[in-house]
């Protein structure tokens, strides 16, 4: 996508082939910063602090740490270079528990190294690797996009042409993939064919990721959109001001539990009570195929509290702070993730169509993916 006039993705090789370049998301929308990693531990840090953030990102991230750590070990034997690279693996798995994007690149990187008999050409596979999971991210979405956009073209048809009203929750934009974006990609297809589409955006407290990525990525390209509190989703669907809710996840079962960022689940509710259409947005790779109930398996992650006791923002000099929202000493619990049940979501859009949520027809849309047989 555009920043500027300029084309970025999120993430990318060095020209150095020896260092990974991605965007520092803690920054924006107050500034463009780019951050170099170099080794495992960077990527492990830009992970866990949340420099690269949202399922695909951090899945793709994940691939490049692994060539990262491929080329720390580059002068080991065989031996020693896999078990490396598996430890490597494991401090990266380590770092956001909920998303399953980030075990499964590391887990395809391991596999992808051992098949290979010396170490010079397990660099070579890891770096082969670690595009390839770029380069799949990134056509996932924009295929994602193109076959979302039919539901906001049907809707725009039978308004009879008037604007199409989406609601998202948090970023599941290009900034939290390598491109497109999951729940973005059919928006951004729909404004490009010419449909009038406005996006409201909840803020997502406690780190505001809908008000400071999602919007800002939005003006980037011209979307039309209006940041809203996180409780207001509600109240506009009861007033007709919501056509359909497209929000993204970091885990998904594959019997079509959603795992996605705090409040997902609230929206799906309201969403159920007013009859507007819920529907998730995600690349096969965001599927678990392991686990059947969401609610008893996926890991919720709990982070500090003190991303709720303390908000950024730029203050009236220009300057940025953060500035405490809680008298002093009081407690907060923050959860990252929340569970949606399948009965709440109205269908599931993936890079090879739209499916309802549920096994069988998960199943039969990946049948050389899931385990559980077409």
């Amino acid at each position: 996508m555009k920043v500027g006039n300029q084309h970025f993705r999120t993430i990318w090789l060095g020209s150095d082939q020896r260092t990974v370049n991605v965007i520092d998301q803690r920054k924006l929308p107050f500034e463009f910063a780019l951050k170099e990693l170099r080794t495992v531990e960077d990527t492990a840090s830009a992970i866990q602090e949340m420099v690269v953030r949202g399922a695909g990102l951090i899945g793709a991230t994940a691939g490049f740490g692994m060539l990262l750590a491929a080329l720390e070990a580059e002068p080991m034997d065989r031996q020693k270079f896999l078990e490396h690279v598996r430890q490597a693996g494991d401090v990266l798995i380590g770092t956001r528990p909920t998303a399953i994007n980030l075990a499964w690149a590391v887990e395809r990187q391991v596999a992808a190294m051992s098949g290979v008999k010396k170490s010079d050409q397990m660099v070579e596979k890891a770096a082969e690797i670690a595009q390839a999971i770029a380069d799949e991210d990134a056509e996932a979405c924009r295929q994602i996009g193109l076959h979302g956009v039919s539901l906001i073209r049907e809707i725009c048809r039978r308004k009879r042409g008037e604007r199409v009203n989406v609601l998202t929750h948090c970023n599941a934009g290009w900034l939290a993939f390598v491109d497109f974006g999951s729940a973005t990609a059919p928006i951004y297809a729909a404004f490009d064919e010419g449909i009038p589409v406005h996006v409201w955006v909840d803020e997502t407290r406690p780190r505001n990721q809908g008000a400071r990525l999602t919007a800002w990525e939005l003006g980037q390209q011209g979307v039309p959109h209006t940041v809203i509190v996180d409780s207001a989703g509600g109240h506009l669907m009861q007033h007709g001001q919501v056509d359909i809710v497209i929000t993204g996840t970091d885990r998904t079962t594959f019997t079509g539990d959603v795992a996605n960022k705090i409040g997902t689940y609230l929206k799906a509710l309201a969403a159920k009570d007013n009859n507007v259409p819920f529907y998730v947005a995600l690349p096969s790779s965001t599927f678990d195929w392991d686990h059947e109930d969401g609610m008893k398996s996926t890991p919720i992650e709990e982070r500090s509290s003190e991303e709720v006791n303390l908000i950024s923002g730029r203050l009236p000099d220009g300057q940025l702070a953060e500035v405490a929202t809680l008298p002093f000493g009081t407690p907060a619990k923050n959860y990252g993730f929340d569970v949606t049940p399948a009965r709440l979501v109205t269908g599931l859009i993936t890079e090879r169509g739209i499916c309802q949520a549920n096994a069988a027809s998960i199943t039969e849309l990946f049948p050389d993916q899931s385990p559980h047989g077409a």
